[in-house]
């Protein structure tokens, strides 16, 4: 790596160094990967059918891609529990804000789970870059990361069921 690229800390993306974005200072991200990511959330927002097949997993995706650092417990938990919900429940995108609102309501202390260390295959680079393929690429991408946590799915799961029925 050149000094005139960067990495990110969260998923190891690689991009030229842009001395003039910034990241937000929550997630464990570069302001390289992070400006990436407010494009593809700006696919999504624009486009009705995109934003409800895949947006709430973009988000908690990318959140727990990223966690570590400063990134608080709560966060990558809410965040762990909306992919819970759409690919181990199969509750659709759209409905799980409600799931997430009452967990957000009926917890006080927030576990830790240590996130996995790993070379990371997808980003969100891979998304921003799948056009038409979008949504696609988003599920892959989200299947991946989920299964990454895997070490945690029976403690994540068994938590989750004591907090949101």
């Amino acid at each position: 790596m050149t000094t005139e690229e960067s990495a990110c800390p969260g998923c190891g993306l690689h991009m030229p160094r842009r001395p003039s974005l910034t990241a937000h200072g929550y997630y464990n991200a570069s302001p390289e990967c992070w400006s990436v990511y407010t494009e593809v959330l700006g696919a999504e927002y624009s486009n009705a059918v995109l934003f409800g097949q895949v947006h709430q997993l973009t988000v908690d995706t990318y959140a727990v891609q990223h966690a570590g650092g400063e990134h608080p417990d709560k966060s990558v938990d809410v965040h762990l529990a909306g992919l819970h919900l759409v690919l181990v429940r199969g509750i659709s995108p759209p409905e799980v804000p409600p799931y997430l609102q009452r967990l957000a309501g009926a917890v006080s202390e927030w576990p830790h789970f240590d996130p996995p260390r790993m070379q990371w295959a997808t980003t969100v680079l891979e998304v921003a870059l799948a056009g038409d393929a979008h949504a696609a690429a988003a599920r892959k991408w989200s299947g991946e990361v989920w299964q990454a946590w895997s070490a945690h799915h029976g403690r994540l799961a068994a938590w989750l069921e004591a907090k949101v029925q």
